[in-house]
């Protein structure tokens, strides 16, 4: 470290106390950890991965600077227990966090306790979504379960309160707050966003944002689920399961809503209240075009084309939001020279349908919602835009960070460091496979768990149903064409079960089917 750095750092001029001084740079060789996480955050809506919807600057600077993961995973696509996978390192059969009906368990050792225990000032800020109390934290400031996007309400180390103004830019803005204060000691910030969270409400500046955008549909967008039967009852379809007045946020006293979205209109209604007048005013006028144009549809067609086009607007209005305040951030660590000692982590809590299969929302084990974005800027890497094609997960997560700052990983993690990774270096004996397994029935989806190779994918549905699919991603990567019943795939389908089952011995999951 240069002089000039460690004189800032403590804050001598060059007669101070150079004893004091080595004593707290050695405190603080160990890097600092800035984990960013948004809820619900598509790769497809990064401009890292593609630049086909959105522009993402910021975000992107992180991928440029670090290292970007093409092939990230998670472990279960779903809010609640992607967060304590990250938290423990361990699969949800084993912290015991399975579903969003469930309660974490604050006493299991988890990533920020140890850092805690190893010398780090530790913080979260923003969504946390795990109903019990945050442990291991020595400041939390967090989002009461779903949270709100203007005007929130928070949990400050236990006291409620109100914040003025839109949650991306609070977060974001109190995370920044916290850092500024801690920066004498090695410090661990979760910043959680809990954008772009349905319903994608975005801020006030960019209402009219995308307004002269018109979005394409996918190209699967009318897929018509032969063969899997799973994807025939669910219902988080864009066309049939978004609400006209939550979702697309224009009033309709006749719309006939889903029976899934019965809590939508009431919903909307305590959303739109928490605006102030002048908000709810500028709000009245940036939606004036979207009001026009629902009344001029005519079929279902029709709406479900115009419930997409909503849906990216806001969405990606959301995004737009989010990258503004990642440059916050990168822009702090850089004025403040804390970018020379500090990891930067940008990720999804998991991946997002973004109209694929004609679906938003996530859960299933399809690609757009089991893979998740992930970058890792390190300062001392030399492997600046590199981009990595290993199978990495969100149970990677803690032994990385525990990796970085030194400290020995524990036995009972189930993931692995991917540290080496972000330095440009190669693992011989690297995952060839991801495991995965949800259990929730939410929105009419059925229990499922399976394996994902660099070519393909099983998945067994159980509960309610009892199905199997298969995929072969190479030449069917939009998973349209079920083929686990083909007589010539048999042999395939045999060696999958056998390696998926080694995998369920491996993570000891013990099937309660």
């Amino acid at each position: 470290m240069k002089r000039t750095n460690i004189l800032a750092i403590c804050g001598f001029g060059a007669t101070g106390l150079f004893s004091s001084c080595t004593e707290q740079v050695q405190k603080q060789a160990r890097p600092n950890i800035i984990f960013i996480m948004s809820d619900d955050h598509a790769y497809q809506a990064i401009s890292a991965y593609s630049d086909k919807l959105v522009q993402t600057p910021n975000i992107d600077r992180i991928a440029r600077q670090g290292v970007l993961f093409r092939n990230a995973f998670v472990t279960n696509s779903i809010c609640g227990p992607s967060r304590a996978v990250i938290l423990t390192g361990k699969y949800s059969h084993i912290n015991g966090f399975k579903d969003n009906s469930g309660r974490f368990n604050g006493e299991q050792p988890t990533l920020p306790k140890i850092l805690k225990d190893n010398g780090y000032v530790t913080a979260i800020v923003g969504k946390w979504h795990l109903e019990s109390e945050p442990t291991g934290f020595d400041y939390w400031d967090i989002l009461p379960s779903q949270g709100h996007y203007y005007n929130p309400g928070f949990i400050n180390m236990g006291r409620d309160t109100v914040y003025k103004g839109y949650v991306t830019d609070i977060i974001t803005d109190r995370a920044i707050d916290w850092i500024k204060k801690n920066r004498s000691k090695p410090f661990f910030m979760m910043l959680h966003n809990k954008a772009p969270h349905r319903n994608w409400m975005p801020p006030i500046k960019y209402l009219k944002e995308f307004n002269d955008v018109h979005f394409p549909l996918p190209k699967n967008f009318y897929d018509d689920y032969k063969g899997r039967v799973a994807l025939q009852l669910q219902k988080i379809t864009v066309g049939k399961h978004m609400s006209v007045t939550y979702d697309s946020k224009v009033p309709c006293d006749t719309c006939i809503e889903d029976p899934v979205n019965k809590w939508a209109p009431g919903e909307w209604e305590a959303e739109y209240g928490r605006l102030t007048k002048e908000e709810k005013l500028a709000w009245e006028k940036g939606m004036e075009s979207e009001t026009i144009e629902f009344s001029k549809i005519k079929n279902k067609d029709d709406l479900a084309k115009w419930q997409f086009q909503r849906y990216m607007e806001d969405y990606l209005r959301c995004i737009k939001s989010v990258d503004d305040n990642v440059g916050k951030v990168l822009d702090m660590l850089k004025e403040t020279g804390l970018d020379k000692n500090t990891i930067v982590i940008y990720t999804s809590d998991q991946g997002f349908y973004l109209g694929e299969h004609s679906l938003f929302d996530k859960r299933f084990m399809y690609e757009e919602s089991l893979r998740t974005p992930l970058m890792v800027y390190s300062p001392n890497s030399k492997s600046a835009g590199k981009v990595n094609t290993d199978f990495v997960m969100n149970l990677d997560i803690a032994p990385t960070l525990l990796d970085f700052a030194g400290i020995k990983i524990p036995v009972d993690m189930q993931g692995a460091s991917i540290k080496p990774f972000v330095n440009g270096e190669t693992i011989s004996d690297w995952r060839k496979e991801v495991y995965y397994h949800y259990y929730e029935k939410s929105f009419g989806l059925t229990r499922h768990y399976g394996i994902r190779t660099d070519k393909y994918k099983l998945i067994h549905f159980y509960n309610p149903v009892d199905t199997w699919e298969l995929y072969d991603l190479q030449t069917d990567p939009s998973e349209m064409n079920n083929i686990a019943d083909f007589p010539d795939r048999q042999d395939i389908v045999k060696e999958l079960k056998i390696r998926l089952k080694d995998l369920q011995v491996k993570y000891k999951d013990e099937m309660e089917e």
